[in-house]
């Protein structure tokens, strides 16, 4: 297994650098020119000994956002937090400036940046959030003998199926974590299906509960009420891939038979298919649709459908909806997050994938998710939501389904600060 692992660490390293010889590095500089230094590991003003957690972009921030606020409130040890992407980054500056004391970018994984990186930060724990495995930097880690953990840990049916065809390197790959919390019974067997022992693994909850838990406090419903029409149902699709604007569009002009001023808000997973949304309005003479950048809330605007073109709205125009719609899900996608419509007592409306969240199941069960397939099926789940005596009971579902997740984030910590402590 050793060898198999060498051979493929070997493989590794020599496509990383093959890349970077051949001129990856000048594509990279290109890509990432305002923020290229600490990618190739030139981190400067660190504090002493950080808890350094890794979140590759918005949806890993967002799960790393309770648990830091729990490690903060425990602790007074200095945490980073690095991301891969823009809007990770963003999203990072968003929901901790003021509580982690760095936000940087993660080196690229070759063994130079890798080094460099860790020289500067010098970390005392690693926490990698969800499914981030960077070979280089796990064995960089390992061979400095830092406490390395997996926290929120996830494994979709895709990745599982593609880490399988290299399951001896993963193995060993994955090795290198001191102890992983995962999310669900699902995830830690998939995670034992590689190869790592049961007795490494935690099933802790969902930390991206807590963090939406504690958002919920301060998002107020009123922020987007004006883009409802008078008193008539404000409908959200979020998180939308290509293939599934048409599906709404068109359960959205069923609905509008009994909801004739009804409002239909997309919010497209990437911003920038924002356009592509409203083309797809474009067949429907009696539905005029425009972009939310371009509508100003001081004037009275007759838009039936408003295709979102920016981040980070998506969780406060839930809080102002009336019944959704979970993106991703229509189409092979794995599905979006389901708990964020749940958090304000609509029911996750899904498609049949949804693989990405394993509990999804246990929702529709308990009432808090409604699994549809086709755009009829959508129609009549919307127009559901809507009635009043099914929402009372619709609101009630969701709380108790959330009563059962709670408290992910603490309990990751605590076993994090156990091990710690014991081995100090």
């Amino acid at each position: 297994m050793n060898k198999s692992y060498s051979a493929g660490m070997a493989l590794y390293r020599f496509c990383i650098s093959t890349f970077f010889k051949i001129g990856g590095l000048g594509i990279l500089r290109r890509k990432y020119k305002n923020d290229i230094a600490e990618r190739v590991g030139n981190v400067e003003n660190v504090p002493t000994n950080p808890i350094w957690i890794h979140a590759v972009s918005v949806g890993e921030v967002q799960s790393a956002s309770s648990l830091i606020r729990r490690i903060k409130a425990k602790t007074s040890q200095p945490c980073v937090i690095s991301t891969v992407t823009i809007t990770g980054r963003t999203m990072a500056k968003n929901l901790l400036t003021g509580i982690v004391d760095k936000i940087i970018y993660s080196p690229f994984d070759t063994r130079k940046f890798v080094i460099r990186s860790l020289d500067n930060i010098k970390p005392a724990i690693y926490i990698s959030m969800e499914t981030e495995l960077w070979p280089e930097i796990l064995a960089q880690l390992k061979a400095r003998n830092i406490p390395t953990f997996l926290a929120n840990g996830r494994i979709s049916d895709k990745s599982f199926k593609n880490l399988s065809r290299t399951k001896f390197f993963w193995k060993c790959v994955l090795a290198s974590f001191t102890k992983l919390m995962v999310r669900f019974n699902d995830d830690k067997e998939r995670f034992i299906a590689l190869g790592v022992p049961a007795d490494k693994i935690i099933v802790t909850g969902d930390c991206k509960v807590d963090t939406l838990l504690d958002r919920r406090k301060s998002t107020s419903p009123e922020k987007w009420s004006w883009l409802k029409k008078k008193d008539a149902p404000l409908i959200v699709a979020g998180s939308t891939h290509q293939g599934e604007d048409e599906i709404v569009i068109s359960a959205f002009r069923i609905l509008r038979r009994k909801y004739p001023d009804a409002r239909l808000v997309i919010v497209p997973r990437h911003p920038e298919r924002a356009l592509m949304a409203i083309a797809s309005v474009l067949p429907y003479n009696e539905l005029h649709a425009e972009l939310l950048s371009r509508i100003n809330k001081s004037e009275n605007f007759d838009y039936d459908v408003i295709a979102v073109d920016r981040i980070g709205v998506l969780f406060e125009l839930y809080a102002a909806a009336d019944a959704a719609f979970i993106g991703g899900s229509l189409v092979e996608k794995g599905g979006q997050n389901p708990f964020e419509p749940a958090l304000f007592g609509l029911p996750a409306i899904h498609g049949p994938s949804m693989t990405d969240f394993p509990d999804t199941e246990r929702m529709d069960a308990m009432g808090a998710a409604i699994c549809v397939n086709t755009d009829s099926e959508l129609a009549r789940a919307w127009e559901q939501c809507l009635d009043p005596e099914y929402k009372a009971n619709a609101q009630q579902n969701c709380e108790e389904y959330f009563k059962t997740l709670g408290g992910a984030a603490n309990k990751t910590w605590d076993e994090i600060e156990s091990y710690v402590k014991k081995n100090a």
